[in-house]
């Protein structure tokens, strides 16, 4: 099963980090958050990733294309221009970089990795949230479901979109604005059936998949949630940089499910 990162958005509120970089490019103790969640799926041995990029993509794109380079022991001959490879410390990926527009939005940059998902279901996230998430228990909820999308809910402290759940998991409702302190956010994660391809039409650029499909399928009773109770956290401002930072460097970053 693929899994689909968004990684195209401008993250303006972390201000000059996002003026030389992407927000999935932003680190968290020297590796980008890109990365991290990366790590959080492959951790599962979902490693075939389909990477969203529109600003700035060029970033995304020279890490890894240099990233086997980057990660390993070499010996560099100047005379000869030769290059010996002594230890390699890469990662299992397999990652297609599709470039998707520098101002299209969310689902019209899905909608643009169709071909290259195929018929059948994939994951979907947003490249700049990390969690201690359980992948085989998400997978679970969903096929348990029936439904076309699973998304996972979480309880934040502050303030995200709400969503209504029914007792069966069903989503009945999908705001982008709480009313009240402890409603369930969209935390990403998403699993979904190539059906939701039919809640996208062929122009979707100027489209947010969170107010289109998404509210179209909780409509249709077709939005399912997996309600996460463990660790999950944005980088959408330099605080939360700061904060995911002093997590990792003191050893205590619960999102740190691998063992290397």
């Amino acid at each position: 099963m693929k899994v689909v990162i968004l990684a195209g958005g401008l993250g303006t509120r972390l201000g000059e980090e996002t003026s030389i970089k992407p927000k999935p490019m932003v680190g968290i103790g020297g590796y980008p958050i890109l990365w991290h969640i990366m790590k959080i799926y492959s951790h599962y041995g979902y490693n075939d990733f389909v990477i969203l990029t529109g600003y700035k993509q060029e970033v995304i794109k020279d890490y890894f294309v240099n990233y086997y380079m980057n990660n390993s022991d070499v010996t560099v001959d100047l005379s000869t221009n030769d290059i010996t490879v002594h230890q390699n410390h890469c990662e299992p990926f397999k990652v297609t970089l599709l470039y998707t527009g520098r101002n299209t939005l969310t689902a019209g940059r899905i909608k643009k990795a169709q071909k290259y998902i195929g018929n059948e279901p994939f994951m979907l996230t947003y490249g700049d949230g990390v969690a201690d998430i359980s992948i085989p228990d998400l997978l679970e909820a969903h096929k348990k479901s029936g439904k076309i999308c699973t998304l996972t809910a979480y309880q934040p402290e502050g303030k995200y979109g709400s969503l209504g759940i029914e007792g069966d998991g069903t989503i009945s409702n999908f705001a982008e604005k709480p009313k009240e302190s402890g409603s369930w956010i969209n935390a990403g994660f998403m699993i979904c059936e190539p059906a939701i391809f039919n809640y996208l039409p062929e122009n979707s650029d100027e489209l947010m998949f969170e107010k289109s499909a998404l509210l179209s399928l909780s409509r249709d009773k077709q939005l399912n949630a997996y309600k996460h109770v463990g660790f999950w956290h944005p980088m959408d401002m330099l605080k939360d940089k700061q904060d995911l930072n002093q997590l990792w460097a003191e050893n205590r970053a619960p999102w740190k499910i691998w063992n290397n």
